[in-house]
């Protein structure tokens, strides 16, 4: 399985990791907004344990004939551009899963999510994994990885950054970070606590909570 050019890892059952602390961090019966919905895979497994009121939005019109088909309530439609339609706390919770990194205009997404929803919460891979840093220091290039599987002129992401550079976009807009979730490549959480700081060097992955301030 792959999101935005990312081998994501999914269980026995088919559920991502990042998809499993999303959904434990979603309120019963919420309205959510999901944004690139790819498959409907988050949006399928939001319904079934949390009973949301869920709606999607997603760029590919095959993705959104596969949500359509299984049921979802799931557009066509562009996070770049589309969100601004959107009233103000429309949503209990929007979600942003694996996609901020293929946007045009990363904060400009992001300050929409915050005035649409109460919640909002973003996956993001960090570019300054170890592994990335000791590519980029012993080959003077940019990193090819399992993970970082693509040259940089081919590659479908055109926004790298590290969790610290994210919760310092985040402290731009306002926006107060409420739990912080940081995950290996295949989705597992890396369960010693630690400051970000040694997160942004050890995680593959994080997940965000965040809320307006």
């Amino acid at each position: 399985m792959t999101m935005n050019g990312y081998p994501v890892k999914a269980d026995e059952n088919g559920v991502r990791g990042d998809h499993k602390v999303i959904a434990s961090l979603v309120p019963d019966g919420a309205r959510v907004l999901d944004i690139g919905s790819a498959d409907g895979a988050l949006l399928r497994l939001l319904t079934r344990i949390h009973d949301v009121d869920g709606r999607g939005i997603e760029l590919s019109q095959d993705g959104v004939n596969r949500c359509v088909a299984d049921g979802l309530s799931v557009i066509q439609g562009d996070a770049d551009t589309d969100l601004v339609d959107y009233p103000d706390r429309a949503f209990d919770v929007v979600i942003l899963s694996q996609t901020l990194q293929a946007t045009r205009d990363p904060k400009g997404v992001m300050r929409e999510l915050l005035r649409i929803g109460d919640q909002v919460i973003v996956s993001i891979p960090n570019f300054a994994f170890w592994r990335n840093r000791v590519q980029l220091l012993v080959r003077g290039r940019m990193p090819v990885t399992k993970y970082l599987p693509y040259e940089w002129y081919d590659t479908p992401n055109i926004h790298f950054c590290s969790l610290t550079d994210f919760a310092a976009m985040s402290k731009d807009l306002g926006a107060a970070i409420e739990k912080t979730v940081a995950l290996s490549a295949t989705g597992r959480r890396i369960p010693v606590p630690a400051p970000l700081g040694a997160w942004n060097f050890l995680a593959e992955q994080a997940v965000f909570l965040l809320r307006r301030t």
